[in-house]
């Protein structure tokens, strides 16, 4: 809302030395943010002047010029060149001095031009910033102006004046008008405040006779009809051809509404000042009487943007006998507007329903000055005034004669309920100790009726304030009166015993040691294709059942993801494309697992804003598939740069496996490995994750066509776990183990196995067997060739062992070793190599 300072002065006291900033500051005070401050960016010299005499010279481009005498208030006429033919000798003019700057910014000076010394310019409105008309200077007697040469013209034509702007929050309706920031601004300095809307009391002269007019609606919203007051006033023989006064055009350009003619400048500039939406009909252009209805299926309207629209039966229509005549609360119809030739005008003012006139705005993609302020809700009890005061303004601005019948629809008398406010509780909610005195004087400023004598207290809001609806709202009001910097800044102290989860701190675990390991998390969107689920999301590429959403953010992935595979894929092909190449990125979230033959999603939604009861909780619950929290990583490119000395070295399904331990470790697991075979990972380098007996994700080399499909070049690993079911077989604690004084033998061993039996089996049987003692077991090597027996390898482990409290020595190393041999020549018939 933009409010000029000389307006505003004409309903509150502001002090003549109060600057635009120090006005701002009040209003910031009792709660609008500040936005700017606009004026018309003028700068002297620029003075009335009058055209003594011209010299039309025809010019060779075709243009035909006026050297002009202009008195401009000095013992000599000034020479100027104007390009503009509507003036004659004897007008005023404004003239723009050389050393005066325009809106743009545009310096004026003295310059040769046609073969003149163009000492000056003629201005017109729009390089004045008073319109948008640029086809003819500014004649003074338009605007029914007549001052001597010489005389500032800045000043003679509002043009001095400044507007500062404020945000206002949709609760705050009311103070889109003059009138609700003049009470703001009295709320905030003290100042006395005048009420433009004072008078709307007077219910004697609010009786409708005359022209004819019905509220007829059938379909109210919400049980509310769409209208409840409908106030209409009529002023014949107006000239709409006579100028709008400067001081209005100023005012409302600094508002930010442009001059259209002086009977909608004044409909526009009673609605900047009272807060009251005002429509003017061209009455001999109504046929018969207005009714407000609902618009009937498949009847169209042209409103005054020129545009035919087709009608909702929802929409709110001001007609007559002709038909719909304008959208009401949001923009009047084309047949009916005023204009240049009208003589006679109905004025509309009316209470519309704020739900009514939302809805129909967004239909029809139609915001307009008039359903910014009804859809917020303005006071019901100033139509009558508004219509009044844009009657007064017709007769003396526009020489028209004001009928004396009132024509209206007005509903039963306006009350509030009262609002029961009890003592206390405005202290207790806002943390400051407000005396009854303070919060009682508080709302009576605001304008509420307060009867203290009951407890707890009766408080009526007042009429233009429908954001006050309850005690909470009251005891808002009473901390931006008695001024915010007055509550307290307190930290709220925690509770004991709250913090992470433990599933949380295992989740943070994880994603901080690989973050630590050099990998880059990289969240995604949770959507993918069939195609893609059935590629990553199935052991073996068989098509399982996935969750189609009914509104997908992009129609080309409509599916809950099944596995965080394909979006690492896209991630790192939007990086290579941007030329990076070696990339180690990881992501934690959800997939969706969907049971066979469970249909999942609802047709039941429960209502905004009332809480669900537990059965309709259970059954949201049952609508959505099973979720699993993953993790996943995903290497491509050298993991080791080229450097002197050193080749580049590209990550491998080694680097891979090494991110599984790194996982492991962080949810406190010991896991297995075991060769496997998946759809999407290349044959003999594919491995499925264990944990005990049970399988916990996968480890693998994209095969080289599902990495070319990606448009990533070379070789892509990945590993894929189920964060959820590691933390689970991880216990509630992962603790540190105690690093022994004493120290360590280390021992090797080569075991002859056969060739298809996994290296894990075979670890896992020295482990078992090695006891206590073996601190940890690596395999160095696997070895098949000559010296072994046909179809049997050589598998190589370094053990080293340790006791927490002794020196070992190498007979109780090798009576471990030895042990742990044993046990695996039992289970798979291993021998120790010669």
């Amino acid at each position: 809302m933009r409010v000029p300072l000389s307006w505003l002065r004409e309903f509150v006291d502001v002090a003549p030395e109060a600057t635009p900033e120090d006005v701002l500051a009040s209003l910031v005070r009792v709660g609008f943010e500040e936005e700017d401050v606009h004026g018309f960016e003028l700068k002297g010299p620029i003075v009335v002047g009058e055209v003594l005499e011209f010299v039309e010279e025809p010019q060779s481009n075709g243009k035909t010029i006026r050297w002009c005498q202009v008195d401009v208030g000095e013992d000599s006429p000034r020479g100027v060149v104007c390009g503009a033919g509507n003036f004659f000798p004897g007008d005023k003019v404004v003239v723009t001095l050389p050393g005066s700057v325009l809106p743009g910014p545009f310096p004026i000076a003295a310059r040769k031009t046609y073969g003149h010394v163009s000492d000056g310019m003629i201005a017109s409105a729009k390089e004045l910033g008073l319109g948008q008309e640029h086809s003819g200077i500014l004649r003074l007697v338009e605007l029914g102006i007549d001052a001597p040469a010489g005389t500032d013209a800045i000043a003679l034509l509002g043009l001095d004046d400044v507007a500062v702007e404020i945000n206002v929050t949709p609760d705050r309706g009311y103070a889109l008008s003059l009138r609700g920031v003049a009470r703001e601004y009295s709320h905030a300095t003290g100042a006395a405040f005048r009420d433009p809307g004072a008078g709307h009391a007077d219910a004697a002269a609010r009786t409708p006779s005359g022209f004819s007019i019905v509220v007829d609606d059938r379909l109210p919203i919400r049980g509310r009809v769409g209208a409840t007051e409908f106030v209409a006033r009529i002023v014949r023989d107006v000239d709409a051809t006579r100028p709008t006064p400067a001081w209005m055009i100023a005012r409302l350009s600094l508002a930010g509404i442009r001059s259209l003619g002086v009977l909608i400048d004044i409909t526009n500039y009673v609605m900047l000042e009272l807060g009251q939406p005002i429509h003017g009909y061209d009455l001999d252009a109504l046929t018969g009487g207005i009714t407000v209805r609902r618009a009937e299926p498949g009847e169209k309207l042209e409103t005054l943007d020129g545009q035919v629209r087709t009608l909702h039966p929802e929409d709110l229509l001001i007609t007559d006998e002709s038909g719909p005549i304008g959208l009401a609360g949001v923009m009047g119809g084309g047949p009916t507007e005023m204009g240049d030739a009208t003589r006679n005008v109905l004025i509309e003012a009316a209470t519309f329903d704020t739900v009514s006139i939302a809805r129909t705005a967004r239909r029809h993609k139609l915001p307009s000055e008039a359903s910014r302020r009804f859809e917020r809700g303005v006071d019901p009890l100033v139509p009558f005034v508004a219509a009044e005061r844009v009657a007064e303004l017709m007769v003396q601005l526009a020489g028209g004669t004001l009928d004396t019948e009132l024509g209206g629809s007005l509903s039963a008398t306006y009350e509030r309920a009262a609002i029961a406010l009890p003592r206390g509780f405005v202290s207790g909610l806002i943390g400051v100790d407000y005396t009854d005195e303070q919060i009682a004087a508080a709302l009576r400023l605001v304008g509420c009726d307060v009867d203290t004598s009951v407890e707890p207290w009766a408080v009526v809001p007042p009429s233009w304030r429908p954001d006050v609806t309850d005690k909470w709202t009251l005891a808002e009001e009473v901390a931006r009166i008695e001024g915010y910097d007055l509550i307290p800044s307190v930290l709220p102290v925690p509770p004991s015993g709250r913090g992470l989860t433990t599933a949380q701190q295992g989740r943070r675990r994880v994603s901080n040691a690989l973050a630590a390991a050099g990998y880059v998390e990289t969240p995604s969107f949770p959507f993918t294709t069939e195609e893609q689920n059935d590629l990553h999301g199935s052991p073996s590429g068989e098509h399982l059942p996935s969750v189609k959403m009914a509104n997908p953010l992009d129609g080309q992935a409509p599916f809950l993801r099944r596995s965080l595979i394909p979006a690492l894929l896209q991630a790192a092909h939007r990086n290579v494309a941007r030329g990076l190449t070696d990339l180690a990125v990881f992501e934690t979230g959800a997939v969706f697992l969907p049971e066979p033959g469970v249909t999942y999603g609802t047709d039941t939604v429960p209502p905004l804003g009332v809480r669900p009861d537990a059965a309709t909780l259970v059954a949201l619950d049952a609508s959505i598939p099973p979720q699993r929290r993953h993790v996943a990583v995903l290497l491509t490119g050298p993991i080791v740069d080229k450097q002197p000395g050193q080749p580049a070295v590209t990550a491998g399904l080694a680097d891979a496996i090494d991110a599984v331990r790194i996982i492991a470790g962080a949810a406190g697991v010991e896991i297995g490995l075991a060769q496997t075979t998946r759809a999407a990972l290349h044959p003999g380098r594919a491995g499925v994750v264990t944990v005990g007996a049970t399988e916990v994700g996968y480890v693998g080399e994209l095969l080289p066509a599902v990495s070319e499909a990606a448009d990533l070049p070379g070789r892509v690993v990945v590993a894929e776990l189920d964060l959820d079911l590691l933390l689970t077989l991880g216990g509630d604690r992962v603790v540190a183990a105690s690093l022994s004084g004493f120290p360590a033998a280390t021992q090797d061993v080569s075991l002859v196995v056969d060739a298809s039996l996994p290296a894990g089996d075979v670890r896992a049987a020295l482990v078992d067997g090695a006891g206590g003692l073996l601190e940890s077991l690596r395999l160095v090597d696997d070895y098949r060739g000559q010296g072994l027996p046909d179809g049997s390898k050589s598998l190589t482990f370094a053990l080293r062992f340790r006791a927490p409290d002794r020196t070992l020595t190498a007979a109780e190393a090798s009576e471990a070793r030895l042990a742990g041999v044993a046990v695996a020549a039992e289970r798979f018939g291993a021998t120790l190599r010669e």
